[in-house]
């Protein structure tokens, strides 16, 4: 049997990763500032984490969810605690397209109305609804096509009332820093007359955190720069550092039923004790805080880049971006100077998402590598 050919793969196997590095099977050594697309949090083979699921894998790795699993209580509680989300409702589930899937069901349960308002150049996953919220045509199959989603222009305000007013919409659903579409963010006031005219016309405001969240931006969440009270928040990626683990926050105000919701691996004794250690090491070496001085360190480095333009994004969830396409700058980051970056819908960005546990060396010695190319 071979693999079905939808990766365009590039001619690296990594065979072992250690902290913000990745070794493949030559023994070459690769700087990682991507993180697997935003997923590594806490740094590869953390020692904490890895024993946290060996030790769980030799009492009880998995059963469903129809008993009880202490583990959950107790990631809810750790999760609320950090995140500042004490008030919200925890569902698992195992990724961040399935987050965002449960997110729009429960909205449209909540509200009785389907349509969606999601924002272009956005990515929300690439399962029915998901997809569908999804600003990529070549991804969205004919059967996704049942769903009905506007898209409107990230920051136009009269666009959102105009199609709200039609009282037919159940969420806005927003990445309030773009990721794949490349690092775009609006002002406080967008977010926030967003998140008014949801209340207004019974929509519900979903904040999709898949990448933004677990402190890749210096806060917990992206959207807490901005004040705002989301009804449903997604998470993911580095929730469970590599772990396949996702969920939902759901605000108080929407209350469960049987039935509602499901899953069958989701919250699993793996994935909880998981996401349980990427909490603890996120607490106890600060790394919230850590990223907050080297985003201020990387920014100012990245100044001295000739044919740079700006950079966008926050924290370690940044975007180069200069006045050409990088797709061959990024190969030779790769196979030059081993350095692992990534692209975005815009062709002249490079992504940045590495470890938060990265050192301003690393920092210098991406900087170095740009500026021997440009």
């Amino acid at each position: 049997m071979s693999l079905f050919n939808v990766y365009p793969l590039f001619d690296i196997t990594p065979a072992s990763a250690k902290d913000v590095f990745v070794y493949d099977t030559k023994g070459v050594k690769y700087l990682d500032l991507y993180g697997g697309h935003a997923v590594i949090s806490i740094g590869h083979s953390h020692p904490h984490y890895v024993q946290s699921i060996s030790e769980q894998l030799q009492k009880i790795g998995f059963y469903s969810n129809s008993v009880q699993n202490p583990l959950q209580q107790k990631l809810a509680k750790k999760l609320g605690l950090l995140s500042g989300c004490q008030d919200y409702q925890l569902f698992l589930c195992n990724s961040g397209a399935e987050a965002n899937e449960n997110a729009l069901k429960l909205a449209s349960f909540y509200t009785g109305k389907k349509k969606v308002l999601a924002f272009k150049n956005s990515f929300h996953g690439r399962t029915s609804a998901a997809v569908a919220a999804t600003d990529n045509p070549k991804i969205v199959a004919p059967i996704n096509a049942q769903q009905e989603v506007d898209f409107v222009t990230l920051g136009d305000l009269q666009t959102v009332e105009a199609i709200l007013k039609q009282d037919k919409t159940c969420a806005v659903i927003v990445e309030c820093i773009q990721g794949v579409g490349g690092l775009d963010e609006m002002p406080t006031a967008f977010y926030t007359a967003v998140a008014k005219l949801c209340k207004e016309y019974n929509t519900l405001f979903i904040a999709d955190e898949v990448q933004s969240g677990f402190g890749r931006t210096g806060d917990f969440f992206a959207f807490q720069k901005h004040g705002i009270t989301p009804d449903i928040i997604s998470i993911a990626k580095g929730m469970g550092n590599g772990f396949p683990v996702g969920g939902i926050l759901i605000h108080p105000n929407l209350k469960a039923s049987f039935g509602m919701l499901g899953t069958t691996f989701g919250g699993n004794h793996l994935a909880c004790a998981a996401s349980i250690a990427v909490l603890a090491i996120i607490e106890e070496q600060q790394l919230m805080q850590h990223v907050k001085a080297l985003s201020t360190y990387f920014i100012e480095k990245a100044q001295s880049l000739s044919k740079l333009k700006t950079v966008k994004g926050r924290g370690l969830m940044l975007g180069l971006e200069f006045d050409f396409p990088i797709a061959e700058l990024r190969k030779t980051l790769i196979h030059k100077h081993h350095i692992f970056t990534g692209n975005s819908k815009n062709p002249n960005l490079l992504r940045i998402l590495p470890p938060l546990t990265i050192q301003k060396e690393h920092v210098d010695q991406l900087i170095h590598a740009l500026q021997q190319e440009l």
